[in-house]
């Protein structure tokens, strides 16, 4: 379509237009999307590759010393004149031989199997009577957390194992070519210098390492075993079998949960697309409205909206959730006895109309404790559109509608799509909401482990964690959540026009 046929449309018709060529270009999205991924990984393969190669090479062409490096680390910088930094080197080995020896090689090799380590212990009873009691020497969780630990340590080892084998090798060239390898306190003193970045980053990367990482691997792996409540002291991988429950069809006690999954991810998608650009357009609307010429007491109205967000968002939750409740003393069941003349015990929790009156009131819920904080953002905004562009479509006898649709809509929508799309997100998991009105009620029997029509995946997997203890089935759930939302955050934002046109509105 050429763009003089464009700017003819009606709105309704340009949002179909484009709703018509995203459809048509996701394809090719997706493809991009994946072959970016294969890329990524080939080169992460080949980069692998291109390191053995060197490591290779540099034990055949290094002298004796060199080769003697690569069993003793830190040798070749001794006898070169690198004797502080080649102590640490051999340091770091003699410190991961005992790590190994006295502690990780122990549960690396019972991580692979992953089953608890036991013994009986003879206990004195009542008269002289002696009893075996069974006594736990490591449980299966700690197998695994410990065994990821000294996979981790090992990981951390060959980089630094690979990076004494080339400062050897480098120290062997330059005494070959008659250079002195630089001391101990020059390189020192490069990580104050031209190396800093490195000395201000390590602390952080460590931190993010021990306490993101390490549970991160962790729920990951738990995905693969049968880890619940049942099997604590002792679980085993179990592959793809919580995957595979997920999606099953099978009836287990008049419920499946593969039938309870694709209930819960429809309705998370609908909840999310509801809650996103409702509370957007809503914001954005009520902003255009207090910014309007003619307004008075802009300050008075936004002031308003802002003391709303003071309140803490549990503190609204909860107290909106006791005031539609199902008691007769509840405001909303006085507030309909003030017109049907007879006691209410109205609950927006009731299984009528298969939970969606529960769902419409979430909805309009989050409408209103998140409309204020779309206001604080889309005033700032509002007020950096060129105010000529207004006065040129009035001159060409646009009205407020096609000013919005043709100026406002489109200028916020490039500046703005990264923050719906983390928005998005974030209503995807968003668990206050759900579960401090609801609870993920109404709760029905054709659902699995007390799901109920109001919960979302983020709510699913926090009670079979909590309530259930089917932790594997959770993180499972949790790794595919993830997914999800990461891989359409990507092919979302790479769509937009805020991604492929950076300097539209400059």
């Amino acid at each position: 379509m050429k763009y003089i046929d464009y700017i003819q449309l009606n709105p309704l018709q340009r949002f179909w237009y484009k709703f018509k060529e995203a459809i048509k270009n996701l394809p090719a999205t997706l493809k991009a999307f994946f072959c970016a991924i294969g890329n990524a990984i080939k080169k992460f393969v080949l980069g692998i590759g291109a390191g053995i190669k060197d490591f290779a090479v540099g034990f055949a062409q290094g002298d004796a010393i060199t080769k003697l490096s690569y069993l003793f680390m830190g040798l070749g910088n001794v006898t070169r004149g690198q004797v502080i930094k080649g102590l640490i080197f051999f340091a770091f080995e003699v410190a991961y031989i005992a790590f190994m020896v006295f502690f990780g090689g122990n549960y690396l090799r019972l991580f692979f199997i992953l089953e608890g380590q036991y013994h009986y212990e003879s206990v004195p009873g009542r008269g002289g009577a002696v009893s075996q009691k069974l006594v736990w020497d490591a449980y299966s969780n700690q197998i695994l957390i410990y065994g990821i630990l000294a996979i981790l340590a090992t990981v951390v080892f060959i980089a630094v194992y690979v990076a004494s084998t080339k400062s050897a090798r480098k120290c062997e060239q330059l005494v070959k070519a008659g250079k002195k390898p630089e001391s101990f306190i020059s390189e020192i003193k490069e990580f104050l210098d031209s190396k800093f970045h490195i000395t201000l980053l390590s602390v952080p990367v460590i931190l993010i390492c021990v306490f993101v990482l390490l549970p991160l691997i962790f729920m990951i792996l738990m995905a693969f075993t049968n880890y619940s409540d049942k099997d604590y002291f002792s679980f085993q991988w179990v592959g793809m079998q919580n995957f595979a429950e997920i999606f099953s069809g099978s009836s287990v006690g008049g419920a499946s949960m593969g039938y309870t999954f694709g209930n819960i991810v429809l309705w998370t998608l609908i909840w999310a697309v509801a809650a996103t650009f409702s509370n957007y357009i809503l914001g954005m609307v009520v902003a255009l409205m207090i910014n309007k010429k003619g307004i008075k007491l802009k300050k008075l109205w936004r002031t308003l909206f802002v003391m709303t967000i003071a309140v803490p968002q549990f503190v609204t939750l909860l107290l909106v959730a006791q005031m539609i409740g199902s008691s007769q003393d509840s405001p909303l069941n006085l507030f309909i006895s003030m017109f049907t003349g007879q006691p209410s015990q109205f609950d927006v929790l009731t299984q009528q109309y298969d939970g969606w009156i529960a769902r419409a009131a979430v909805i309009i819920i989050n409408i209103w404790i998140g409309i204020p904080y779309t206001i604080l953002m889309t005033t700032g905004i509002l007020m950096n559109i060129p105010e000529d562009l207004y006065e040129s479509a009035r001159i060409d006898g646009a009205g407020p509608v096609k000013s919005f649709t043709a100026i406002t809509l489109p200028y916020m929508l490039f500046v703005t799509t990264p923050h719906l799309i983390t928005t998005f997100i974030g209503n995807v998991n968003n668990f206050n909401v759900i579960y401090l009105l609801t609870g993920g009620g109404p709760n029905t029997n054709n659902y699995k482990y007390g799901a109920g029509k109001t919960d979302l995946l983020i709510t699913l997997l926090y009670k079979l964690s909590v309530d259930q203890q089917k932790y594997g089935l959770g993180a499972a759930i949790g790794i595919l959540v993830f997914i999800v939302c990461a891989t359409l955050s990507l092919i979302t934002f790479n769509m937009t026009k805020s991604a492929k046109d950076e300097e539209a509105f400059s």
